[in-house]
């Protein structure tokens, strides 16, 4: 199904008020399905600058992620990119070895937004966006600690993102 049809069947769902439905149906078109996502949940209603998702749900049980109910009044690639986002929260919270670090786990998840490895097909980001997400990774990569054990992991990634943004100029 090509991008013009995806995004009409977001607006329909939208539209008929099924947000959760319209989340459900991008897990399963993207490939992100997980069976240890028990569902989404709604959350406040989000402003232009401040969408927020989140992940809750014991390490080793069944996870919700809560949704703005208006989530799709936003970009399409941006909705689907932060609900990655969120399903690599699940996976991490989900999978031995448990990713027990909040700051190892934002980092990780940031960078599956830039660089979709675990979820290749979704669509890319803008690059405000890219720069911005790259910007918020960073963040969680200084709270490591200089010099860290977790730095040391993740500096051939932190090249990447360095490289990405130097790209987008």
């Amino acid at each position: 199904m090509n991008y013009k049809k995806v995004k009409t069947k977001v607006a329909s769902f939208h539209n008929q008020g099924k947000t959760k439905e319209a989340a459900n149906w991008i897990l399963q078109h993207f490939n992100m399905q997980d069976h240890y996502l028990k569902g989404f949940e709604y959350r406040d209603k989000a402003e232009p600058s401040m969408i927020v998702l989140t992940t809750e749900g014991d390490f080793g049980k069944q996870q919700i992620i809560r949704i703005p109910e208006n989530s799709f009044q936003f970009p399409l690639p941006l909705m689907i990119s932060l609900i990655s986002h969120e399903m690599v929260h699940v996976r991490q919270k989900t999978r031995q070895p448990y990713v027990m670090d909040k700051n190892e786990r934002e980092w990780q998840a940031y960078y599956e937004m830039l660089f979709r490895k675990i979820f290749p097909n979704i669509p890319e980001i803008s690059n405000f966006h890219k720069k911005a997400f790259a910007n918020k990774a960073f963040d969680y990569y200084n709270r490591m600690g200089e010099g860290s054990e977790l730095q040391l992991k993740y500096a051939e990634q932190k090249k990447e993102v360095e490289e990405l943004i130097a790209s987008l100029g």
